[in-house]
């Protein structure tokens, strides 16, 4: 009277075992963040099953957060497995996660900017400015990264002679500067021209945007720094409640 069960759930149950077993080595870190997936012939020939069914996969895994999947392109990790301790920086919160992430500078100066010491309370006005990319192994940008620190006498010679080791935290620190405490916003926005034409996407496209700004034992700022972060890439994370002890 009620017949044979339609095929639909086996092809669902294949597609969410796939999912698993993917979802479950990106987790491992066998598939390394900005690594590229398999392609569909390969996947459809390791789980003996049909392009739909792997697709269909795919997708399940992208609803979850865990890849992104570029039209021509192909399917890559954005499960970055742990939360950043970004006091010392993005290059080595993400260098001690195990991610391959290059940095490139596109910008280090003096320049004047009397509404930013306003805004941040300082009697500065000159500030020296770093601005860098990160970018994955396959050269895709993830991160814009804006620093201004105040140029106090023991920087002065930064911008022309070049950060300590291609290091900020470790220029700072040998000028006798190091951050204790601070404040950080986060919000999304949508990329400017200028900012997609850097990061390689569509103007208008949502970021994630934060603004921190650092300062020391004294109270003085160290640093102001606003990074747009790649929303496949990066979560904010809060905590909240008591402590365990």
């Amino acid at each position: 009277m009620y017949g044979y069960l339609p095929a639909k759930p086996k092809q669902v149950l294949k597609h969410q075992r796939i999912a698993r077993v993917l979802a479950g080595e990106i987790h491992s870190g066998a598939l390394e963040p900005g690594s590229r997936l398999p392609g569909e012939h390969a996947l459809t020939q390791r789980f003996a099953v049909s392009r739909t069914t792997v697709r269909q996969a795919l997708d399940e895994l992208s609803r979850q957060g865990l890849i992104s999947t570029h039209a021509g392109v192909g399917s890559f990790v954005a499960f970055d497995g742990s939360l950043l301790d970004n006091r010392l920086g993005w290059t080595r919160a993400l260098a001690d996660q195990g991610a391959r992430i290059t940095t490139e500078t596109l910008r280090l100066e003096a320049l004047r900017d009397a509404r930013l010491a306003e805004e941040l309370g300082v009697e500065e006005t000159e500030f020296m400015a770093l601005d860098r990319l990160r970018v994955l192994p396959q050269g895709t940008p993830v991160a814009l990264e804006r620093s201004r620190v105040p140029l106090v006498p023991a920087l002065a010679d930064v911008p022309r002679s070049g950060l300590l080791d291609d290091s900020l935290t470790k220029t700072l620190a040998a000028a006798g500067l190091r951050a204790t405490h601070g404040d950080e916003w986060a919000s999304v926005r949508p990329l400017t021209a200028d900012e997609a034409m850097l990061l390689r996407r569509p103007e208008g496209e949502v970021w994630l945007s934060t603004r921190r700004v650092s300062r020391g034992a004294d109270g003085r700022v160290v640093e102001q720094v606003t990074s747009l972060l790649d929303p496949a890439r990066f979560q904010l994370h809060l905590g909240f409640g008591e402590q365990p002890e």
